[in-house]
């Protein structure tokens, strides 16, 4: 059961379920799936991989409001696909704890669920609220934490779970007490690493601009970073603010592309000779890192983006304005290596394997 269409894989939300699809499908799994449809459309390149598709309207605004489920859940709370669930006796993954409301159901006490976790949403919300310029969604980031708290601490004692991270893993067993809790990595597209080898021109940071978090980032680099270095750099992604523009703008040698193209992010990508991407929410797995990773050259980022992962060795770590700074002049000019690619695919290979991680994720459903 997937929170979203899981297709275009536009954002990290959808990324591993899509993928997840992709690498039971050549499993020879045959997959029924249950989606929630609200805005992304129908998606026939779904029936490619599923045996079934149904998809269900959410609940928005008033109508997915609940005192005591957090939003993310009460609106996704939905009458067919429960009458629907109850017509077999498959094993149920879910995607997200936005797919929880079967908790407690008592038609479902004895089936077989699993759910996937993208994050320790708790902390996520939170960490959401810090950056939110808007009052009114400050006070329902938090609200929504709060109520988030009480289903996770329920759902950790209710069904086994699966963790992107060994961090979130750790937070779900220790804080949580959970009943299982298991890491298993993310499932994503990245194919091969692609890295090439010299020297490119500019500095990347890339993410969807339209999240607070990811503005801050990107200011943050801009105005403490870039601003005191003569080095080209670029912020690229979805839906930037005209504060973020504005800022991108103010000197000759950094800029902003608004919405690239999937293929003209990939060049970005791929042309760049250092792709910095620090991050201040610790939960989850950072997903643009692992694009750097397989398409780009060198890779800054800060203990937070990697904390729970295998991805350490890959990266430059900086936590300062002053500890970034030092590291692009070091790195600017440092031709990428053939032996730091060779490096990434051994890594890479071992964490990140589709076709061992699918033979985990069916051990765990049976």
């Amino acid at each position: 059961m997937s929170h979203d269409v899981p297709y275009p894989i536009d954002y990290g939300g959808v990324v591993d379920i899509f993928c997840t699809l992709q690498a039971l499908k050549a499993k020879g799994i045959s997959i029924i799936l249950h989606c929630f449809e609200y805005g992304r459309g129908e998606q026939p390149i779904l029936n490619e991989y599923c045996q079934e598709v149904h998809y269900y309207k959410r609940m928005e605004g008033h109508k997915g409001f609940c005192f005591h489920l957090p939003y993310i859940v009460a609106s996704r709370s939905c009458s067919d696909l429960l009458e629907r669930l109850k017509q077999d006796d498959y094993p149920i993954l879910l995607q997200g704890i936005h797919s929880s409301f079967l908790l407690n159901h008592p038609a479902f006490e004895n089936r077989k669920i699993l759910l996937r976790l993208f994050n320790v949403e708790t902390t996520y919300y939170r960490e959401l609220a810090k950056y939110e310029r808007s009052v009114l969604k400050r006070a329902y980031l938090l609200n929504e934490s709060r109520l988030l708290a009480g289903q996770e601490k329920k759902v950790a004692k209710a069904w086994p779970v699966l963790t992107l991270s060994e961090r979130d893993s750790q937070y779900y067993r220790e804080k949580l007490q959970a009943r299982q809790v298991h890491y298993l990595p993310v499932f994503h597209p990245y194919k091969e690493v692609r890295s090439l080898e010299g020297v490119g021109s500019f500095c990347l940071y890339h993410g969807n601009l339209g999240v607070a978090e990811n503005e801050k980032a990107a200011i943050w680099l801009l105005q403490e970073v870039f601003s005191k270095l003569k080095i080209p750099f670029v912020v690229a992604g979805k839906n930037p603010s005209q504060r973020l523009q504005r800022i991108a703008h103010q000197h000759t040698h950094t800029c902003l592309v608004a919405n690239p193209e999937e293929r003209e992010m990939k060049d970005l990508i791929t042309l760049a000779q250092i792709n910095i991407l620090p991050s201040f929410n610790k939960t989850g797995i950072k997903l643009k890192v692992l694009n750097a990773l397989y398409n780009g050259r060198h890779c800054i980022t800060n203990s937070t983006a990697l904390e729970g992962s295998p991805l350490a060795p890959l990266c430059h770590i900086g936590e300062s304005e002053q500890d970034l700074r030092q590291l692009l002049q070091e790195l600017y000019h440092r031709p990428f290596t053939e032996e730091e690619i060779s490096l990434r695919k051994k890594i890479l290979e071992t964490h990140f394997n589709a076709a061992v991680n699918a033979d985990q994720l069916l051990t765990y459903l049976s």
